[in-house]
């Protein structure tokens, strides 16, 4: 099994690679036709929703940098 990546594209998309499955809130599996990389949306303009479209192209500005999260809390 390939680790999956996550690669959050400036101005874009949520780029998902590897082995993979996506689920809607009740469980039901996304059909991605043997997909091993696509786009999901992070917008919220995408008629495809989760899945990107590209409609936030000129309409979307956000560009995230890698930070490290504060420890986990324990009880």
């Amino acid at each position: 099994m390939s680790k999956t990546k996550l690669t959050i594209n400036k101005n874009g998309s949520i780029k998902i690679e590897g082995d993979f499955e996506i689920v809607d809130q009740e469980g039901n599996v996304y059909g991605l036709q043997g997909r091993a990389a696509l786009g999901l949306c992070r917008c919220g303009l995408s008629s495809n929703k989760p899945f990107c479209d590209g409609s936030h192209r000129n309409n979307f500005e956000s560009d995230s940098k890698a930070f490290d999260l504060p420890p986990m809390k324990t009880k």
